[in-house]
């Protein structure tokens, strides 16, 4: 397995051979730009904050609350390709207090709009469901038809950050 290829690895390996060809043809940048010309203009953590809630609010109204959501330098890009979520209780007094938070890599501040409400879906429907089974993804469709393209799209985005650096920097 090619290490670059790493986070398409359970991908069909027709996929696979159609993204090394778009590397070694050095196309890869530009498959990507012609898709997703710019960026989402959510800078702060704030800003992030809410548009997470407002995703909430429309499609998963009775989760449990969401305490933070940040962007997050230390998210390790192979391991947690995207995001994390993570459930943090607490003991104060004689209560456990359960929160919620979500993490989205540092890498999508500078990313296109579809890829960060892909990763935003993805986060959300680990309220509802913990494991990456059917009733999953099937959530993630239900937020947003084309999760599946947009994951994929994301996964060569990485690929080509890993290989060229960002594509939206500098430009």
């Amino acid at each position: 397995m090619n290490k670059t290829l790493e986070p398409i690895q359970h991908y069909p390996a027709h996929i696979q051979e159609q993204v090394e060809s778009l590397i070694n043809n050095n196309r890869l940048g530009k498959y990507l730009l012609g898709r997703y010309p710019v960026v989402h203009d959510i800078n702060g953590e704030k800003a992030l904050y809410n548009y997470v809630q407002a995703y909430k609010k429309r499609y998963i109204k009775q989760s449990n609350p969401i305490s933070k959501v940040n962007f997050d330098d230390k998210i390790q890009l192979v391991k947690h390709a995207l995001g994390t979520h993570s459930f943090v209780s607490r003991v104060q007094g004689n209560k456990l207090k359960a929160k919620q938070e979500i993490r989205i890599a540092s890498l999508f501040k500078q990313a296109p709009q579809a890829m960060l409400d892909m990763i935003v879906v993805h986060e959300l429907a680990h309220l509802k469901e913990k494991e990456h089974n059917k009733a999953f993804y099937k959530l993630c469709c239900y937020m947003l038809p084309d999760y599946h393209q947009l994951e994929l799209d994301t996964r060569l985005f990485l690929i080509h950050e890993n290989i060229f650096g960002n594509l939206y920097e500098n430009r």
